[in-house]
C-alpha cells in the first residue's frame, strides 16, 4: 500500500487537498469510524491525547484497514518519540513546536532510515518491528528508493512566534512535505490566545504563507471547530494539508443533549 507516497506526491505537486483529523480518544473503534468516514489521514495525538505506545498498533491497523494513512503527532520532536511511533506503524509524523532549522534537521533525521535515495541523512534505528511485520516485510520497508520507511510524510507545526526568525531555514529543508499552523499555540505565543481575527495574528499568517510559497512548501492548517464553510475558505487560500476537527469534538458537536 503506497498511500503515504501518494500523499507526499500530492503535496509536492500541488494536487487535491489532503484532509485528515486528530484522534485523542485511544480507541481502535473510533479510529475505524474515522477511517470509514473517508479521511485521507488521521493522527494519534501523542501530545494532548491519552495514548500509550501499546495502544498505537491497534489504532493504526484500524486506520489502515480502510485506507486512511496513520499519522502520529509527537509530544516532542525527539528521537525516542519518533522511533516509538514509527515502529508502531505510523506512516506520517507531525512535529510540534518547530522553531528552528536545527531542531527540524534532527527531527527529520531521527525519522528516516540512513541511505535513502531521496534523503541520505537519516538516522532512524533499523530493526524488526510491527512497522515491517517483525521482519517479514523488512526488505520492502528499507528499500532506498521506494521503501515505506523512506516515504514517511513529514509535517512541521509552526506554533510559536519565535519560528518567524528561521522560517527560511525551516521551509528550505529538502525533506519537509508540509507545515501546519497550530492556531491556538501560535496566537497564545503572541499574547492573543484564540483571537484569530486580530490583525497581528493575520499578519503572522500572511508572513508564514509568503515564506512557504517562496520555498514551495505545502501550507497546512488545523481547523479546530468543524465548519465546512471555514474548510472551503481555507482551501481557497491555498492550504492543502488540513486537519479538520478532533474526534472528541465530533462527539461533542453531534452528541449534545437536546432540550426538551
Amino acid at each position: 500500500m503506497h498511500i503515504g507516497k501518494d500523499i507526499r506526491q500530492s503535496l509536492r505537486r500541488g494536487g487535491l487537498p489532503v484532509i485528515g483529523t486528530w484522534l485523542q480518544l485511544p480507541s481502535p473503534d473510533v479510529a475505524e469510524l474515522i477511517a470509514r468516514l473517508g479521511y485521507d489521514w488521521a493522527a494519534a495525538d501523542l501530545e494532548h491525547g491519552s495514548f500509550t505506545r501499546a495502544q498505537l498498533p491497534d489504532v493504526f491497523r484500524a486506520l489502515e484497514r480502510w485506507g486512511t494513512l496513520p499519522f502520529a503527532r509527537l509530544a516532542a520532536a525527539d528521537m525516542t518519540m519518533a522511533k516509538a511511533a514509527l515502529d508502531s506503524g505510523a506512516r506520517g509524523l507531525i512535529f510540534p513546536m518547530i522553531e528552528s532549522r536545527r531542531q527540524l534537521d534532527d527531527a527529520i533525521a531521527w525519522s528516516l532510515y540512513p541511505g535513502g535515495e531521496e534523503f541520505a541523512g537519516g538516522r532512524r534505528g533499523v530493526g524488526f518491528s510491527r512497522a515491517n511485520a517483525f521482519g517479514m516485510d523488512f526488505a520492502a520497508h528499507v528499500d532506498a528508493r521506494n521503501g515505506i520507511g523512506h516515504n514517511v510524510v513529514i509535517v512541521a507545526q509552526i506554533e510559536h512566534i519565535k519560528a518567524m526568525e528561521d522560517l527560511d531555514g525551516i521551509f528550505s529543508h529538502p525533506r519537509l512535505d508540509a507545515y501546519m499552523i497550530g492556531p491556538y499555540d501560535l496566537s497564545a505565543s503572541m499574547g492573543l490566545t484564540g483571537r484569530f481575527e486580530h490583525p497581528d495574528f493575520l499578519a503572522a499568517l500572511a508572513f508564514i504563507e509568503q515564506k512557504a510559497e517562496a520555498h514551495s512548501v505545502s501550507k497546512g492548517y488545523h481547523i479546530v471547530q468543524p465548519d465546512e464553510d471555514n474548510l472551503r475558505s481555507t482551501i481557497a487560500r491555498g492550504y492543502t494539508f488540513i486537519a479538520y476537527g478532533i474526534d472528541a469534538l465530533f462527539l461533542q458537536c453531534g452528541g449534545k443533549r437536546p432540550q426538551a
